[in-house]
């Protein structure tokens, strides 16, 4: 059993099928026997992780700020829930107290959360499995870009092989139990120069 952060976006205003995702996503968690953390919103793909992490068992540990709190979008349903004083220390609990993370479609702050997360490994400040849930391609535009870095030197190519995308639920996770098992070679062989896919 590990806790498997998610990152995800909070709007209510999504088409349908990307709320499918938070949901089946959550659902697969628990359903694998994992412990969810998450932000600590009830609203969007954050609020729907959580409920189908919860309708097939997992313990959820949510994580949010004061200020959203004041805001009453705070999941209370969470079998715990951290209110921090600021974002900033909502990321490093989040950090703190997963063993991997796993980034479904966001925006900004989902995006700010994934670069705090792959920053940090990059400088080994820790070790825990990053993946992209990424079915639709939502994604690949950032990756192209980053990828495109590498050859710049902007980018190393070490940080570049330390997150791999996933094109389905199970396969994410798929990734992330093989990481933690201490297998994740095979999903990130050294050398390549571009964001693994599987």
């Amino acid at each position: 059993m590990a806790a498997i952060c998610v990152f995800c976006a909070s709007s209510d205003a999504l088409d349908q099928r990307w709320l499918d995702l938070a949901r089946d996503t959550g659902r697969e968690l628990g359903r694998r026997g994992h412990r969810l953390v998450s932000g600590g919103g009830r609203v969007g793909m954050m609020g729907t992780v959580a409920e189908g992490a919860r309708t097939a068992g997992a313990h959820t540990l949510g994580v949010i700020p004061q200020s959203l709190v004041d805001l009453e979008v705070a999941d209370v349903a969470s079998d715990e829930l951290i209110v921090t004083g600021d974002m900033g220390e909502r990321k490093n609990v989040l950090i703190e107290r997963s063993d991997a993370f796993v980034t479904l479609p966001g925006g900004i702050g989902t995006l700010d959360e994934l670069f705090e997360v792959w920053t940090t490994a990059s400088l080994d400040l820790h070790r825990k499995p990053i993946v992209l849930l990424d079915p639709d391609g939502f994604y690949q535009g950032l990756l192209s870009w980053l990828s495109a870095l590498a050859d710049t030197a902007f980018v190393r190519r070490a940080a570049i092989e330390q997150i791999t995308v996933a094109d389905s639920v199970p396969a994410a996770f798929d990734v992330v139990e093989a990481a933690l098992a201490g297998s994740a070679g095979q999903h990130a062989e050294g050398g390549r120069d571009e964001v693994g896919r599987v």
